[in-house]
């Protein structure tokens, strides 16, 4: 039998039986049977009319079997036990007997052993006194429903925990009515309540009157009910509980003992082959297996109903293990030990599987599972790689003022002077691309090298003309012999600089890096300032010199102290990072502002498409200047209108990434996207095979993905190389290519991508689609692991034993993870106090505080933690 007894009947009139009522209404009035026994005869066998008297009661009123008086009378059936037992039926059923309200609310407030706190034993919220007869005035008059809560406690119980005196239990009732309001959905606002404690011999009880201020209101439901019995419990038995609760604590280390033990008995039986035959490791391929061919969210609420059957079987599999079967015994023994304080039937045990506390075990399970997957899949790729590049590309200076030599074959003549007016704008002359390529072909066919240049930066992007790679090359060729002569006829820093630009970037010739360091040193060391940026530029990527930090950082102070934004840019870059120095934000802050100030003023001069679009990058990151979107997006514009790449691929990215974007924005976008890729822009080809491969926001077209995938790779775009490579190795979309996909993979690892280096190690390792080669494997796992790859960790950890070892440690994290619900669902509450976690419940409560005539902080932080119907 609980040790509270609760019960919770309610008025609504219309009664049958007024006979009977009649005759039991006599009794209380008389009280027969009752006040007459005397001591001598307390102890004797019950009268004939005693027993007659309770046989009637019983059958009208079935529930009386559950009062702590029925297991006196069970136990022994004397006349003081019978009388007792008949009196407490008649109370808790007098409300039906009498068939008024206001006799009720009467009989409970006056009837011999109320404990009076005024002239009569009826009390509530508060300290002020109240008038009986106006309480029952109200209660007769009011229309709707009216709850009788009836709390019942042994003597031994109330006498050692303080509940045998009325003033006890109105400060217990008063902190606990919100959430009896709560359970009978009524706003506490209108919720009225009043009660009576009767200080019986045997076992005190307190009578509750309960209705909200508003007839429509209220409904106690079943659950609503046990909730009350389990949270007032919980109040009324806490400092026990507080016994349970540290038994619960030692119980529960020795659960994470136990967890520890299996996880180690399992792992050193996987290795040895011991646990081969046991069922979890195949149950978890098994399901593994099954999600890697489901779509959508790898969670047990979206999978389908085979696949959840296999999920609960592993969780039972998992609870027969012997020592998570002895926690789940000790678990449920505990969690008992709470329900008796108000439970007379406790729950039947249930499989793990079907435990709502431990739930989450099963998400545990599909975790792992998916993991398991991930490790036998050739890609490891999940989080999304790093595709954008975090900082403008470099790009080369042009000359902000004329040669310091002139001639035939390098001249700034007028011409010249208005063909670079029509090419880039300014001094009110508006673009005009024709005009500039025939003025500039004009000089060049005259032998200007400079002219030669330019022209074969317009056939190069496309500017005026169509994109003329060929003819490009010719002028870049012609110009760099120009340079040559010059060079040999007269030495200048200018020349030399030129031709060190065309040497790095291979225009006009074969890429040659050693001859860009030669002719760069030759012109920085005369003070040059564009070529000591150029040259510090091949120190930092450690082109036709080893790489050298420190020597960078040197070549692009001296440039930037000579007001050379470019230099300060890239001197800034590194302060932040702290690459070839320690990290200085002021100094980077400072040389990031300079920059910024410095590429507007040039602007002014040229209105260079690429030095429009470092500024719209910078405003657009905040980057030596305040953050301004609208302002980088006008930059933008004016950039792509000249045919900038980097320009038309932000505006797509600024379209694509904006939810508010329209349909017609998005095709415009798309249309930038395009001509940034077809312009040779590697993030735009990338992007746009993205786009073609998902089939989200425009058709889906595997074939024009391909292509500019391979474009972008064709430009050594380490991501498009491996996107690539997982299209020819998976041979679903596109025809299997081994070859290739491992020539992709590898130009992509060299690059340091992470993901490409653990494909082929995996490759390697497991002999898939090439020959095994245990070296290979390792080094290509190594580097990737260096990066912070765990997968690559995994594997180099268990070479040779991974997949054993994998479902091992899979088991092992789920008994960990079981045992860490173990504890917190055995977790103790505080040992003092009711803590409430319903906010909007504790908001109100402090709301009511001085009107429910409470000291501040007198129940005033609730919480009962194990709440069980």
């Amino acid at each position: 039998m609980p040790r509270l007894i609760f019960k919770c009947p309610y008025i609504k009139g219309g009664e049958q039986n007024a006979a009977r009522r009649e005759n039991y209404v006599r009794y209380i009035s008389t009280r027969e049977g009752v006040e007459l026994i005397h001591p001598e005869n307390a102890d004797s066998p019950a009268t004939s009319k005693q027993e007659e008297l309770l046989s009637n009661l019983l059958r009208d009123f079935p529930d009386s079997r559950k009062l702590f008086e029925y297991e006196d009378y069970r136990e022994a059936p004397t006349r003081a036990n019978t009388s007792e037992l008949i009196t407490r039926i008649i109370e808790d059923h007098v409300h039906r007997l009498t068939g008024a309200k206001e006799k009720y609310l009467e009989y409970i407030a006056t009837r011999p052993r109320a404990e009076k706190l005024e002239s009569h034993g009826l009390f509530t919220a508060g300290t002020n006194p109240l008038a009986l007869s106006q309480v029952a005035e109200e209660i007769s008059n009011h229309t709707g429903n009216v709850w009788l809560p009836i709390f019942s406690l042994r003597r031994e119980d109330a006498a050692r925990l303080g509940y045998d005196n009325a003033e006890r239990w109105r400060e217990l009732l008063s902190a606990f009515a919100p959430r009896l309001a709560d359970a009978m959905k009524i706003p506490f606002s209108s919720f009225h309540w009043y009660a009576a404690f009767h200080n019986e011999g045997h076992h005190p009880h307190v009578h509750m009157v309960c209705c909200s201020a508003k007839p429509s209101e209220g409904f106690l439901t079943k659950e609503g009910i046990a909730r009350i019995r389990s949270q007032l419990a919980g109040e009324i038995f806490r400092q026990e509980l507080t016994a349970v609760y540290r038994e619960q604590t030692h119980r529960r280390d020795e659960l994470g003992t136990a967890a520890r033990d299996v996880l180690e008995e399992l792992i050193e039986q996987l290795q040895t082959g011991a646990g081969e035959d046991g069922r979890l490791g195949p149950m978890m391929e098994q399901l593994s297996e099954k999600l890697s061919h489901t779509t959508g969210k790898k969670q047990y609420g979206y999978l389908k109903a085979p696949l959840k059957k296999l999920v609960d079987e592993i969780v039972d599999e998992l609870a027969k293990e012997p020592q998570v079967e002895k926690a789940c015994g000790l678990w449920y023994e505990l969690r008992e030990e709470v329900l008796r304080t108000h439970r007379d039937n406790l729950p039947e045990r249930i499989p793990l599987s079907q435990q709502k506390e431990f739930k989450q075990i099963k998400n545990m399970v599909i975790r792992e599972a998916v993991r398991l997957g991930e490790l036998s899949s050739l890609f490891c790729d999940k989080d999304e790689e790093k595709e954008e590049q975090d900082s403008p590309p470099d790009l080369e200076p042009q000359q902000d003022a004329p040669p310091d030599v002139s001639g035939p074959r390098m001249e700034w003549s007028a011409k010249y002077r208005r063909a670079r007016r029509c090419l880039f704008g300014g001094d009110g002359q508006p673009l005009d691309f024709e005009q500039a390529f025939w003025l500039l072909q004009a000089e060049a066919e005259k032998g200007n090298a400079l002219a030669m240049c330019d022209l074969g930066r317009m056939l190069t992007d496309g500017l005026g003309r169509e994109h003329d790679a060929q003819a490009a090359n010719e002028w870049y060729t012609r110009a760099l012999a120009s340079f040559h002569a010059v060079e040999r006829e007269k030495p200048s820093r200018y020349t030399e600089y030129r031709i060190g630009k065309l040497y790095a970037a291979g225009l006009g010739c074969e890429q040659d890096y050693n001859e860009a360091v030669k002719w760069f040193t030759v012109s920085a060391n005369g003070g040059y300032k564009y070529a000591q940026y150029s040259l510090a530029g091949l120190f930092y990527r450690g082109q036709g010199v080893e790489q050298n930090f420190q020597r960078a950082l040197e070549l692009y102070t001296v440039s930037a102290e000579q007001d050379f934004p470019y230099a300060a840019y890239e001197l800034a870059k590194m302060y932040r990072d702290g690459v070839g120095c320690l990290r200085d934000e002021a100094r980077s802050d400072r040389w990031f502002h300079c920059a910024f100030q410095g590429f507007c003023g040039l602007e002014k001069q040229s209105h260079d498409d690429r030095l429009q679009y470092r500024i719209g990058w910078m405003l657009l990151h905040g980057v030596g200047t305040e953050q301004d979107g609208a302002a980088a997006k006008a930059w933008f514009e004016k950039a792509s209108h000249l045919g900038n790449p980097h320009a038309q691929y932000q505006l797509t990215r600024i379209a694509f990434s904006d939810p508010a974007s329209s349909e017609e924005q998005i095709q415009r976008a798309l249309g930038w996207l395009t001509k940034s890729a077809e312009g040779g822009n590697v993030y735009a080809q990338y992007d746009l095979g993205k786009l073609l491969l998902e089939g989200e926001r425009i058709p889906k077209d595997m074939q024009m993905a391909v292509q500019w995938f391979s474009a972008a790779a064709e430009q050594n775009n380490q991501f498009a190389q491996y996107r690539l490579a997982k299209l020819l190795l998976d041979g679903e979309e596109v025809p299997k290519d081994t070859e290739k996909a491992i020539r992709l993979l590898t130009a992509a690892a060299e690059q340091n991508n992470q993901f490409a280096q653990y494909t082929l190690g995996k490759l390697y390792l497991l002999g898939k689609e090439v020959e095994r080669d245990r070296e290979a494997a390792v080094y290509w796992l190594t580097q990737s692991a260096e990066q912070g790859n765990e997968y690559a960790k995994y594997f180099l950890e268990h070479l040779d034993d991974w997949r054993k070892t994998a479902i091992s440690q899979g088991v092992g994290r789920l008994l960990h993870q079981l045992g860490n619900l173990f504890r917190a669902s055995s977790s103790p509450g505080p040992a003092n106090t009711l803590r409430i976690t319903d906010r909007k419940l504790l908001r109100k409560l402090r709301e009511k505080k001085q009107a429910m005539g409470l000291k501040s902080g007198s129940h005033g932080n609730s919480d009962i933690r194990m709440e069980s119907p």
